[in-house]
């Protein structure tokens, strides 16, 4: 397992409710599928934003009650329809996607934030409707959970993004630590790329901690899920910093012994 992208999704665990694992899984297909036109594949930018209004289309006959013609969404408005779930959670992922396949630097943190808004935050929205937990707080709770876990993906991924044209390190937080964009397209780990990656993963830590106490609020086996989620998140953020945040040679995942470690912190805890 590794924090990456949808994999965080609780889509055949054990540990998720079974009434749920239908729905989780209509979400997680949506979400992949929408992701793949984002970033898979020879397409060309304009051909994934019609692949995209494509399905921006069809979740509109989803809200007019009309059928959808993708079996895709054709299994996902079933879903909306019995757990009652809110459209624009579909939509910022969308918009997300979208703006994946066209914008490829960010000029500061608040635009990255504001990214990972739609991009991340909307899946925990999701799940706490299904599980019928979507309140104010919860909601707030489970949006620094998923905001931290998008960031942890990018600083895991810098060289994988970077192969992809992407940069999503603040270009002025890049500018403030002196570290320049032919240097992480050269992968140089100087005391600069160190600092800056300390600064960002510190700071991804303070999210997940803020976070955390969804993880005790969820009784039973989503607790214990989101539990997971929030160890595994930790672990990856551990090993960034044991690896001297070198993702470019020693590029964090979790391993069997690592899940044992997630385990024991998934029960009630305090970080």
């Amino acid at each position: 397992m590794q924090v990456d992208h949808y994999e965080n999704f609780p889509v055949a665990s054990i540990l998720l409710p079974r009434r749920l694992r239908k729905p989780v899984a209509a979400i997680y297909h949506f979400a992949r599928a929408a992701d793949d036109i984002a970033d898979e594949g020879e397409s060309s930018d304009e051909e994934r934003l019609n692949q995209l209004d494509a399905f921006r289309a069809e979740l509109d006959r989803i809200a007019s009650n009309e059928t959808p013609k993708m079996p895709l969404f054709q299994n996902l408005s079933s879903e909306i329809k019995q757990y009652a779930l809110p459209l624009q959670p579909f939509y910022d992922l969308l918009d997300a996607f979208s703006q994946d396949v066209v914008k490829k630097r960010y000029e500061n943190y608040a635009e990255l934030f504001d990214y990972c808004r739609r991009s991340a935050n909307p899946v925990g929205l999701l799940l706490l409707h299904l599980y019928g937990e979507a309140t104010e707080i919860n909601i707030a709770y489970s949006d620094a959970v998923c905001t931290s876990l998008q960031l942890i993906n990018f600083w895991q991924d810098v060289a994988k993004d970077y192969a992809i044209s992407r940069i999503y390190l603040p270009l002025d937080e890049m500018a403030l630590f002196d570290v320049s964009e032919s240097q992480i397209e050269e992968g140089i780990v100087d005391e600069n790329f160190k600092n800056l990656m300390k600064f960002q993963t510190d700071r991804a830590r303070e999210l997940m901690l803020h976070g955390s106490p969804l993880g005790s609020i969820l009784k039973g086996r989503i607790g214990i899920e989101m539990r997971m989620i929030i160890a595994g998140g930790m672990r990856i953020l551990d090993k960034l910093k044991t690896a001297d945040y070198d993702m470019y040679h020693r590029r964090p995942v979790l391993r069997p012994f690592d899940w044992v470690i997630m385990l024991a912190k998934s029960a009630p805890y305090y970080y």
